[in-house]
């Protein structure tokens, strides 16, 4: 702001000292009929709106309306100066205000321009009325043009703003509902046999341990993620293709057997790979919570560019209706351009994705 008021003072110097420097080695003069002293003071006063229009767009632009039409009949130089002056105020009006005072204003300021020069008399009607209207609509073309911009950027912002917001929540629904569940079933297993099975409750317990303190973990490296660059950094990379079989371990200590196979694939991209561990640990997810299965089967297979993602269960199978779990594998998948499905099979329930990518390119 102080950068543009410096910018503003400037122009209004260069300005005022381009005419008033004229007029004073007398290069053009006043009308006869005018005293000096009121067309000194009208071409002064005619840049002062180039400086408060910052602060006071509506004041400023009224004013120096009325200053264009005290220039009307004295034409040359302070007409100009004074059209300058209206077309920067309404620019800042164009930008700042609301879509109906603009109007008005633009308006009003073609009123002025196009109605006065020829109710007063003035040096040349043509004149007044060209400079006149140019100047205006060009303050206000500029004005639109800025206006359209700053309004397309706020949108991007703010869409890039709820598109961070629905990756955080994603990502924090696939950590804490996956651990979560873990523990809740692990949890009932111990007080059902906490009176006779001491030993299988003491298991029960390790496990909530463990989990409670992975989630701790990826927690934290979820929060350093967020931080600035003066916060805490992540504590631990973020989970990947290599992950899938300590995930598969803690979802077989819920309940289910779980049978993992991974195929035609070395390495995937950072992004890639991290998406397959979410999905597969939401499938997972669901299986301990919502299936009642036994065995769970899992194939990630890799070719030609490509990840394919299955699980099965053997479970009661259930709806496809989407909760925030589906959701977020489809969202997942979506950014991939990808393909998903889910629902009840044969026998139990069956999640299906396909994530192509871009191999890396051999250096």
């Amino acid at each position: 702001m102080r950068f543009r008021t410096v910018l503003d003072v400037l122009a209004a110097v260069l300005l005022g000292l381009g005419a008033g420097g004229n007029l004073a080695a007398g290069a053009w003069a006043l009308p006869a009929w005018l005293p000096a002293w009121l067309g000194w003071t009208i071409l002064v006063s005619s840049v002062v709106p180039i400086v408060t229009r910052r602060w006071w767009p509506r004041v400023t632009y009224g004013g120096s309306l009325v200053l264009t039409a005290a220039a009307i009949p004295i034409g040359g130089p302070v007409l100009g100066v004074a059209v300058v002056g209206a077309a920067c105020a309404l620019y800042i009006v164009v930008i700042r205000l609301d879509n109906r005072i603009v109007r008005i204003a633009f308006v009003a300021g073609l009123a002025d321009v196009g109605g006065l020069p020829f109710a007063l008399p003035t040096p040349s009607v043509s004149q007044a009325v060209n400079i006149g209207a140019g100047a205006l609509i060009t303050g206000y073309a500029f004005g639109l043009t800025v206006r359209a911009r700053r309004e397309h950027a706020a949108t991007e912002r703010d869409q890039a703003v709820s598109a961070e917001r629905l990756r955080i929540a994603r990502e924090m629904h696939d950590v804490v509902a996956h651990s979560m569940s873990l523990i809740a079933v692990k949890a009932a297993v111990g007080h059902h046999v906490a009176p006779d099975q001491p030993g299988e409750a003491r298991e029960a317990l390790r496990v909530i341990e463990e989990t409670s303190r992975e989630t701790l973990a990826e927690l934290r490296r979820m929060l350093g993620v967020l931080r600035d660059g003066t916060g805490v950094p992540a504590l631990a990379p973020a989970p990947t293709l290599a992950d899938l079989r300590a995930l598969a371990g803690r979802a077989e200590q819920a309940g289910p057997a779980v049978d993992l196979v991974v195929e035609g694939l070395d390495e995937l991209p950072n992004g890639v790979g991290q998406s397959v561990y979410r999905i597969v640990q939401e499938a997972l997810t669901n299986v301990v919570k919502h299936a009642g299965a036994t065995t769970c089967r899992i194939r990630v297979t890799g070719e030609d560019g490509e990840v394919r993602i299955e699980v099965r269960d053997d479970g009661r199978g259930g709806s496809a209706e989407p909760g925030h779990g589906l959701i977020g594998m489809r969202e997942r998948v979506a950014v991939y351009d990808g393909e998903f499905s889910a629902g009840p099979g044969e026998r139990g329930f069956r999640v299906f994705a396909r994530l192509p990518y871009e191999p890396a390119v051999a250096r």
